[in-house]
């Protein structure tokens, strides 16, 4: 009956209004029979609500009139059901994102309406209420403001004592759905951002406050989630053990940045407190284990792993404190060494080389609490400082300093080197970096050069000179590279140089000016992973593949830093030197149609030689095998005589020449020829020059082909023709790239 009703009222009208609302008053119980009666109901109300707030404010005059946020809250009481409840925080949270007046606001958060059904029981197990009730919450989170917030808080005197909002939102902080989880981030710092001095006092005081030492220790826990795949030991291959590295660093980057977000708020007590749980859960654990002053645990990290969560700490969080804390922490052994040295610094670098370490931290943690409070530097939970959880002797010996941050950079790991410039790097090039520490820093050491990049970024901390025995040890680096480069003539993927390299031209360029803050540490785990030695395809054409890409890119990174390191251009001309050789020069194949013939064409047999096959799904076939090479491209092709055309082959076959990995004749039997055949396929991705997709997985187990021919001189005649056309394809890469590989490559 009352459905019929509305339809002869106006919809948006007061009358409709007063109507619907006396339809849910006189509703005392909510059972199956009426439950659907009740969720329409609530609708119009919230519909209509949303429409008068904006056009007609007697609607909304009604709407207080009749305490309609109070009928909510009964009707959610006596429910009882999920889909009442799922439904009701459902419209409240369309209405209260959608009104706009602040006396509608006002009215919606006063007589602990929203408190109410915050803290109604609700029964989250199991079922689909929780992201109904969290985008409630978070939908009264985006209207709070200081004027409002003083409605959803409980005070005693000149204490906040209760915050529903919050302290309800925080236990879904570590849910399972990841949309839960950013609601409540995104809720929290909708808190943050209105809150007063009496309100922060509640929740950076227990037992609020532990919500960031748990989430602190929770970003630990993925820390060492980390250091447990890069160091794993199982069957999982490199590159997928890379790609679950890289998914697990994103959620530490993505931890690392909310917190960032937090002290960005830019209030001192939620800034200490977080700052607080940083240094004592995970940037002191890291720090203590690249000093190794603290013995290796379950809950703690490798080195590789510490320096990387070090420099990403510095990169998304950073500031004065934090920079100088690390900076001071790090190196100590060499401030403890010279009381000369440590007099001419100020603030966390005056320390003497009777200091044991745990004074020393205590000094550094005062001045990073400086910053976040005026009135000196006591624990804001009444705690110890942190120089307390430190029970070690001081740092000033022999073995202190050569375990310091030194011991890493003259590490004969390139892994633990490269992490540990790059942290050098991070903070030479931070600008809250104290002076006396940043320039302490650069006098460390100049490196050799192990990464393009980080050697450009270095030249450039040094004003870009390079003294004596540093230009010697560079000039060293730089013929190791191109040697290495000459080797890979010889090995199966010498076709692809050429195109490797300028694939990978412009990709060093840009990884060479990438900004320092830019640059994703994560790099440095990849390459531990990659070193690690991987049986399961120690063989294969693919790991050859990687060895050849890595050359080049040493190579270029290593020309492209020679005309910087001495002022000259960028040599690019050598890459269209490369590109200009083309194949219409004196480089002949053996046959014109065989070069440029594919599956299934029909060629001239000629020169071929006749041989016998075995394949694992056709049997024994007897066909014809004729090498082929024109400029850079050869193949094999295998062939079967045309049933018709008696001096015509058809192509059945091909393999890379490269690929073939010197074909011998087996001296048990000397009409057999072995070859192994090339099956990984590179794919280079034209819009992302860094890139190298592939076809086939990097576990593709090469092939191998026996042939068998009519008698041994036979064999030994298509060994030699074999050998002879790829000398004549490898020549011709060979001088693609002669003027680039010539010792003066960079003059004119």
């Amino acid at each position: 009956m009352w459905r019929s009703l509305w339809r002869s009222i106006d919809r948006f009208s007061p009358q409709y209004f007063k109507y619907v609302v006396n339809e849910l008053r006189g509703i005392k119980v909510v059972d199956r029979s009426n439950r659907e009666m009740v969720i329409d109901l609530m609708q119009s109300i919230v519909e209509t609500v949303t429409y008068g707030d904006r056009h007609d404010p007697l609607i909304f005059e009604y709407f207080m009139e009749y305490q309609v946020m109070a009928e909510f809250v009964r009707v959610l009481r006596i429910g009882k059901n999920s889909r009442i409840e799922a439904t009701l925080l459902q419209y409240l949270s369309i209405m209260i994102q959608n009104i706009d007046s602040e006396q509608a606001t006002y009215y919606c958060f006063s007589n602990d309406y929203i408190n109410n059904i915050i803290a109604h029981p609700y029964k989250f197990d199991g079922g689909d209420l929780a992201p109904y009730y969290i985008s409630f919450l978070r939908a009264v989170s985006s209207k709070i403001n200081r004027d409002t917030l003083c409605l959803l808080v409980k005070v005693d005197g000149d204490n906040v004592i209760s915050f529903p909002l919050y302290s309800e939102a925080l236990k879904f902080a570590r849910h399972g759905e990841k949309m839960i989880q950013t609601a409540v981030r995104a809720l929290s710092l909708n808190v943050y951002n209105v809150s007063d001095d009496m309100v922060f006092q509640f929740l950076t005081s227990p037992p609020l406050s532990n919500y960031f030492s748990d989430l602190v220790q929770s970003l630990k826990e993925q820390c060492i989630r980390l250091d447990t795949i890069v160091h794993a030991n199982n069957e999982k291959s490199p590159q997928g053990r890379i790609k679950e590295l890289q998914l697990d660093a994103d959620k530490v980057v993505d931890d690392l940045y909310y917190l960032k977000d937090i002290i960005s708020v830019g209030e001192l007590q939620l800034s200490r407190c977080v700052m607080e749980n940083l240094l004592k859960l995970l940037v002191l654990p890291a720090l203590l284990s690249l000093l190794q002053l603290e013995e290796k645990s379950d809950s703690s990290f490798s080195a590789v792993t510490s320096l990387y969560i070090v420099s990403r700490l510095l990169q998304v969080v950073g500031g004065r404190s934090l920079i100088n804390f690390v900076a001071g922490v790090i190196l100590y052994p060499y401030l403890a060494s010279s009381k000369e040295d440590a007099a001419q610094g100020n603030n966390c670098n005056g320390t003497s080389g009777s200091d044991s370490f745990s004074r020393y931290i205590s000094k550094l943690e005062a001045v990073v609490y400086a910053d976040f409070d005026s009135e000196g530097t006591k624990n804001i939970n009444g705690e110890n400082s942190l120089g307390c959880l430190v029970g070690c002797e001081s740092c000033d010996s022999p073995s202190a300093k050569r375990n310091g941050i030194l011991g890493y950079v003259f590490s004969d790991n390139p892994t633990l080197l490269l992490s540990s410039l790059y942290l050098l790097l991070i903070l030479a090039e931070n600008e809250d970096c104290d002076d006396f520490l940043s320039r302490m820093i650069k006098s460390i050491v100049l490196p050799q050069e192990k990464t393009g990049w980080f050697l450009e970024k270095w030249l450039r901390c040094q004003g870009m000179k390079l003294g004596n025995d540093s230009s010697m040890l560079f000039n060293t680096s730089y013929e190791q590279s191109r040697e290495r480069l000459q080797k890979e003539f010889d090995g199966p993927w010498f076709d692809y140089i050429p195109d490797t390299l300028r694939n990978e031209w412009e990709s060093c360029k840009k990884d060479l000016e990438e900004p320092v803050n830019r640059k994703d540490p994560l790099f440095t785990l990849e390459l531990h992973i990659n070193q690690q030695k991987d049986d399961s395809c120690a063989a294969t054409s693919s790991v050859s593949w990687q060895k050849m890409v890595d050359a080049v890119k040493a190579f270029v990174l290593h020309l492209q830093l020679k005309a910087l390191i001495w002022k000259q251009d960028r040599p690019d001309k050598l890459v269209l030197a490369v590109e200009t050789l083309s194949t219409s020069e004196s480089w002949k194949s053996r046959s014109s149609d065989h070069s440029s013939a594919n599956f299934g064409a029909e060629v001239a047999l000629g020169s071929a030689f006749s041989c016998r096959i075995a394949f694992s799904n056709a049997g024994i076939r007897d066909i014809y095998v004729i090498p082929v090479s024109k400029g850079k491209s050869g193949k094999l092709l295998l062939m079967e005589k045309h049933p018709f055309r008696t001096q015509k082959g058809v192509v059945i076959a091909i393999a890379p020449l490269p690929g073939l990995s010197q074909p011998k004749i087996e001296k048990e039997h000397p009409t057999w020829l072995h070859l192994q055949i090339r099956e990984f396929d590179p794919r280079f991705d034209s819009s992302k020059t860094k890139s190298h997709h592939l076809k086939r997985s990097n576990h593709v187990t090469d092939g191998r082909w026996t042939l068998g021919f009519p008698n041994a001189e036979a064999c030994k005649a298509a060994q030699l023709m074999i050998l002879e056309e790829t000398s004549r394809q490898r020549s011709f890469v060979e001088q693609q790239l002669a003027l680039m590989l010539r010792d003066n490559a960079l003059v004119d």
